[in-house]
């Protein structure tokens, strides 16, 4: 059997968008988790500060 036969061709897309995470950029990585932590904090100390500073 050749290789060609044994792979299935991707389905189409729109826009591309299966094979969006297919890719590898550049830059930051930054973990998901680390994203919401932050801006939970964020949220957290603007209320205190607008509770403290009333």
């Amino acid at each position: 059997m050749s290789n060609k036969k044994n792979r299935s061709p991707m389905p189409a897309s729109s826009a591309g968008l299966l094979r969006f995470f297919e890719d590898e950029t550049e830059g930051v990585k930054i973990r998901p988790q680390f994203v919401l932590a932050a801006s939970m904090s964020l949220v957290v100390v603007s209320i205190l500060l607008n509770l403290f500073l009333k």
